[in-house]
């Protein structure tokens, strides 16, 4: 029945407007790639029907990648993530679990991220260590605060990166419990952007990441009150404990993010320098393609 429907709707929205397929049922379990086109080029009353005849989700298989997870990731998962292309530019939306499938990264899906890296007025860098009931690098330290604005208004915006900012701000609450008002968006400094592909650790052939992430800077005395389903321990550090951290990490066996070991080995620690005049070192028009 569902795929009798998808038909119907792709068939009935070539027909009207010559429009070619932003995704194929084949590729892609969910609709929202094709939300976003079909909202700028389809009429109210085509709309409504378009989307009608297509909401209903194709199913994964009945092996579901999700299942024995943690029960709160799980339902994190149906978070919609912003899809974009290679130019940051937003084509869509998908959810949370579609984006980080290993088997549609390997097809180019792409979404917007974030990650926060919050100083103390020593100038001392805040780390947390991700709780093990993360799906994806359980048991890492990384940065501050990674995640990713979600496909509503508010964090759709693009101008000055507010929305980024805005969801920065909403996952330091969730995460580490740091309310917002200790964290205000005028603080962030929005400073570039990087482009990278990993595969997830412990290595599953399920999951990975492939994301154009915001990097933010702020400077504020906070109040952690940890989550533990989300960070299982945390600490601040010097530019040279955090170096002693990064030289003596595979001997320790100590887990660090793909996503912060390539920002720690091209950028931090010249900004981290910088922090006085942090704005100095804002380089937005590049998205820096790593690897």
């Amino acid at each position: 029945m569902a795929g009798a429907r998808f038909g119907q709707f792709m068939k009935m929205c070539h027909s009207s407007l010559m429009l070619t397929p932003i995704v194929s049922k084949s590729q892609f379990p969910s609709k929202a790639l094709c939300r976003q086109k079909l909202m700028s080029h389809i009429g109210n009353g085509q709309r409504r029907v378009c989307l009608q005849n297509y909401s209903i989700r194709s199913k994964m298989s009945t092996d579901d990648v999700l299942k024995g997870l943690d029960e709160t990731q799980v339902k994190l998962m149906q978070e919609e993530c912003i899809l974009v292309d290679k130019d940051d530019l937003n084509i869509g939306s998908a959810s949370k679990k579609t984006c980080h499938l290993l088997e549609n990264i390997n097809k180019g899906m792409l979404h917007r991220a974030f990650s926060v890296f919050l100083f103390n007025s020593k100038g001392d860098l805040l780390l947390q260590q991700r709780a093990s009931e993360k799906i994806t690098f359980p048991d890492h330290f990384t940065n501050t605060c990674c995640s990713h604005p979600l496909n509503f208004e508010a964090e759709l915006e693009e101008e000055g990166a507010i929305g980024v900012k805005r969801a920065a701000q909403r996952k330091l609450e969730h995460e580490l419990g740091i309310v917002p008002k200790q964290v205000p968006l005028e603080d962030f400094h929005y400073l570039t952007r990087i482009l990278y592909k990993a595969e997830n650790v412990p290595k599953d052939g399920k999951w990975g990441e492939h994301e154009i992430d915001y990097i933010l800077f702020i400077q504020r005395d906070v109040t952690v009150k940890a989550n533990p389903n989300e960070v299982k321990s945390y600490r601040y550090v010097s530019q040279r404990e955090l170096k002693d951290l990064i030289d003596s990490s595979e001997t320790d066996g100590m887990l660090l993010t793909p996503w912060f070991k390539l920002i720690c080995n091209n950028f931090l620690f010249k900004w981290w320098n910088k922090l006085n005049d942090i704005e100095s070192q804002a380089d937005r028009k590049v998205i820096h393609v790593m690897s």
